[in-house]
């Protein structure tokens, strides 16, 4: 026979999802202060703090002091991001088995092997995301936000936001920093740093410039940055125009 829920365990699961809900919004927001965290989720601040402590006590996520800008000689600001305990449990079953096989191929192959793996991974990205930047147009700003969408569809939560100086900036040094909060392969690139090798080349190809990576989870930061320079109109290199056919070869051939 059942019978309603005792309201104990409503109000548990009541606190599990809007603790989980407290969790996703770090990840995809943070570095984020448990105010901002408030607004987005629309929830009392006691209630945010109150979860905050419960994820920090369990190692999910920690704080970060950020110095902001116009504070003058203040405390820096409390932000808090995932810890790297935090991004594993988004996902990393895989990560033993992937490990393994790719110490075995580095010891069969070289490490040249490695990056010959990383180089046909991110070739895929490269191949399927060509399209999208040809869409956006020959705009970089444009291109890097075509790009954050693209990854966050693929689970990296990612975001493009342009760099805001303390006085106007020239048109040669606008740029937009793409930040990435979530890696799934994060684990295995702080061993295997070809993955972000091949990744930042893939995003200087799609976009049409150089770019520089600033931080990496990888590495240790708080979420994967690129500074990308976008005071100059794109334009698509040979290498993402044959990726953009061989994206289009791709699609003729498994056509019925």
């Amino acid at each position: 026979m059942t019978g309603p829920k005792p309201a104990f365990k409503a109000s548990t699961d009541t606190e599990d999802r809007t603790r989980d809900r407290v969790l996703s919004a770090v990840l995809q927001h943070g570095p984020v202060s448990a105010a901002e965290l408030g607004d987005l989720l629309n929830v009392t601040p006691a209630a945010v703090r109150r979860h905050l402590d419960a994820l920090t006590q369990a190692g999910v996520v920690e704080v970060k002091r950020v110095a902001t800008s116009g504070t003058g000689a203040g405390r820096p600001a409390r932000r808090y991001v995932l810890t790297s305990r935090g991004q594993s449990t988004i996902g990393d079953d895989y990560l033993d088995i992937a490990r393994s096989a790719l110490a075995r191929l580095a010891s069969l192959g070289g490490p040249e092997a490695v990056e010959e793996f990383a180089r046909e991974r991110f070739g895929e990205m490269e191949r399927r995301y060509a399209p999208l930047m040809e869409a956006a147009g020959p705009d970089v700003a444009a291109r890097s936000r075509a790009l954050a969408e693209a990854l966050t569809a693929d689970g990296f939560v990612a975001s493009a936001a342009s760099v805001q100086g303390r006085a106007p900036l020239p048109a040669h040094l606008a740029s937009v920093q793409l930040c990435q909060g979530h890696c799934p392969v994060q684990q295995l690139a702080a061993e295997f740093p070809e993955f972000c090798e091949s990744e930042t080349a893939v995003f200087s190809r799609l976009l049409g410039v150089d770019v520089r990576r600033l931080s990496t989870l990888a590495r240790g930061g708080h979420v994967c940055t690129t500074h990308i320079p976008t005071g100059r109109v794109s334009v698509p290199t040979p290498a993402l125009r044959a990726a953009h056919h061989q994206s289009d070869e791709t699609i003729d051939t498994e056509r019925p």
